[in-house]
């Protein structure tokens, strides 16, 4: 199984920004967590501050990966050219938020790319990747 771990902008700070919503751990540490707990699952990581890269590696693995795990960050809440490219691919996506987006700020109510995806997972910190993670691994069963 491959899937793709895909995080949007400013998912880079995690452990700097906003620790108090987003925790105290990079994501990259969390990362080597996850596939050191799945070794079956050829796991890979993506991240871009850019809309349209996130749109180019969504192209590049779509059609051979059995899944995207995707945190679009704020393209969550504005993007139609990322809720096109999901619907533009075969492999599945999994939209996932480490906050519980519907107990911040109004505007974070509203999703963008939710009705293109598999499903959406938000509000377990850093656990939500996982969650989306076993999601796939439980659909091949």
């Amino acid at each position: 199984m491959k899937i793709l771990i895909m995080n949007g902008p400013n998912i880079n700070l995690l452990g700097k920004r906003e620790p108090s919503i987003y925790g105290a751990r990079s994501f990259e540490d969390y990362f080597a967590e996850l596939k050191t707990r799945y070794p079956e699952v050829e796991l890979t990581y993506y991240q871009s501050n850019v809309e349209g890269f996130l749109i180019d590696k969504m192209h590049e693995v779509g059609f051979s990966y059995d899944g995207i795990i995707l945190n679009a960050g704020a393209y969550t809440h504005t993007s139609i050219a990322l809720q096109d490219a999901i619907r533009s691919i075969q492999s599945p996506v999994i939209e996932v938020h480490i906050s519980n987006v519907h107990q911040r700020e109004e505007f974070r109510h509203k999703s963008m790319i939710s009705s293109a995806c598999k499903g959406v997972i938000c509000g377990f910190g850093l656990d939500s990747y996982r969650l989306a993670l076993e999601a796939f691994i439980e659909s091949t069963k």
